[in-house]
């Protein structure tokens, strides 16, 4: 059995969804993260950088493991799926997965610190963001153009970088002229196990209805302080 220790974040959703996706069996430990509960030391132990998600393999003498793309490598590589073993194959989804990991996350995750959660608006820090994080997604569309799924098959590249793009709207960055990158997240949102593991570790409170108007309010917004 695995133990995973999460909350409702792209991150957290990487892990959930992998589960969900390869059938492993699993129990969830929500971590509160608005109220510092990933610092705890009862958490630090399985996490030393006080980040989630963690797993706990319990079939694997209580093996721990922390950062997301390391989980996912784990939990693919335990279950024999989603990251193929040709050398080949297999560097091309790791490099998908790193670009997320070193590309999407970091500067979509900026780009929601500055636009909704820094206490000063700063405009320049949210345009540079919100601009990377669009040039990012251009990146994607044009790969995804004459390609199904990121690296050949459906893998955990896909689910790392679907994660993170299907809350666009909270970082306030359109996908309307991304065609292609449309396409292949209705596809991966129409799978079943994804559906499951977006719910992990509780339904999600921030619905696409909500984000669209929020964008329209940020829009006014940026309207009237410009």
């Amino acid at each position: 059995m695995i133990e995973l220790y999460t909350w409702a974040t792209p991150n957290g959703w990487k892990a959930s969804c992998t589960l969900e996706e390869l059938g492993i069996p699993y129990s969830v430990h929500p971590i509160d993260i608005s109220t510092g509960a990933q610092k705890e030391k009862s958490f630090t132990r399985i996490n030393p950088n006080g980040r989630i998600p963690a797993i706990v393999d319990h079939e694997n003498d209580g093996f721990a493991v922390f950062e997301s793309g390391a989980i996912m490598i784990y939990l693919a590589e335990k279950a024999g799926r989603l990251l193929p073993v040709d050398a080949k194959q297999r560097s091309r989804v790791l490099q998908w997965l790193m670009f997320q990991m070193g590309g999407v996350g970091p500067m979509q995750g900026q780009a929601h610190v500055f636009l909704r959660y820094f206490p000063h608006r700063i405009p320049e820090a949210i345009e540079r963001y919100r601009n990377e994080t669009r040039r990012l997604y251009g990146v994607l569309d044009r790969h995804l153009e004459g390609h199904e799924y990121l690296a050949d098959d459906f893998s955990i590249a896909d689910i790392a970088n679907w994660c993170w793009v299907r809350i666009h709207r909270w970082a306030d960055v359109s996908v309307d002229e991304l065609p292609h990158l449309r396409r292949w997240m209705s596809s991966i949102a129409d799978r079943p196990a994804m559906q499951r593991g977006v719910k992990i570790p509780f339904e999600m409170r921030y619905s696409p209805e909500d984000a669209e108007k929020d964008s329209r309010l940020l829009a006014t917004r940026r309207t009237v302080t410009s």
